[in-house]
């Protein structure tokens, strides 16, 4: 259990949020003209798709805030 605190978690929380915020602006801004013109149920699969892809790497990001490891 940590005793004291660390720098790893408030960074983390802020590069967490510049993150998903340049993410979602990547997703909106570059396939949103691509996509606009699949069939609504197309587009609700990708999009759902692309909602869950940015999980992936989130356990391991956790990981590293907590205990400074990648593992």
């Amino acid at each position: 259990m940590r005793r004291e605190p660390s720098w790893r978690i408030p960074f983390g929380v802020l590069a967490l949020l510049g993150a998903l915020l340049a993410y979602g602006l990547a997703v909106a801004w570059l396939l949103s003209p691509v996509l606009s013109t699949w069939p609504v149920p197309a587009q609700l699969a990708v999009y759902v798709v692309l909602g869950v892809v940015w999980l992936l790497p989130l356990k391991r990001f956790l990981i590293w805030m907590e205990t400074g490891r990648w593992g």
